[in-house]
């Protein structure tokens, strides 16, 4: 498995998926794995790891700047200590709403939690929102998911959440 970290100074989780979307997204390589990583290193910003069993595309070259960013992005997706998978196996097929057994067959997830820790029965609705962002947790890709109606989880990131100081005209 080629695991390697890039980092180019995105701000946000959003404009490290648009750039991912755009360099690797047209990209025929139904084993990458890409996370996103929130760094600190030398300043706050979006890092990004891929990881994929037949090598990667050419990328860009990471500044010399934000290169201790890239490595440890690239060192926490290795080790399964952290992550958030933008791309992974199966993501396509997570649309509308799966059973927490479905997601987890069809895709890369190895667990669904809920928020605090508990653990779903198989059989429970996942409304997935078409958009599922499992996470690196102890060596395991984690779905962490938290109740959105009687009987009915979702991820608890949201696609679209409202930023903490909005506007509210």
């Amino acid at each position: 498995m080629t695991v390697i970290g890039i980092s180019l100074g995105h701000a946000d989780d959003a404009a490290a998926e648009h750039w991912l979307h755009d360099v690797v997204g047209v990209a025929d390589l139904h084993d990458l794995v890409a996370c996103t990583h929130l760094v600190r290193t030398p300043r706050p910003h979006v890092a990004i790891s891929l990881a994929a069993p037949d090598g990667l595309p050419d990328l860009p070259a990471t500044p010399a700047d934000l290169v201790p960013a890239a490595e440890l992005a690239a060192d926490e997706h290795r080790a399964g200590r952290s992550g958030r998978a933008v791309r992974y196996p199966g993501v396509d097929r997570l649309v509308g709403t799966l059973t927490v057994a479905e997601l987890l067959e069809f895709s890369a997830i190895e667990q669904v939690i809920m928020l605090g820790g508990a653990v779903p029965e198989p059989e429970t609705p996942v409304q997935t929102r078409d958009f599922v962002r499992p996470q690196w947790i102890n060596g395991v890709l984690t779905l962490i998911t938290t109740a959105v109606g009687p009987g009915r989880i979702g991820p608890f990131e949201l696609p679209d959440p409202t930023p903490c100081c909005a506007d509210k005209h």
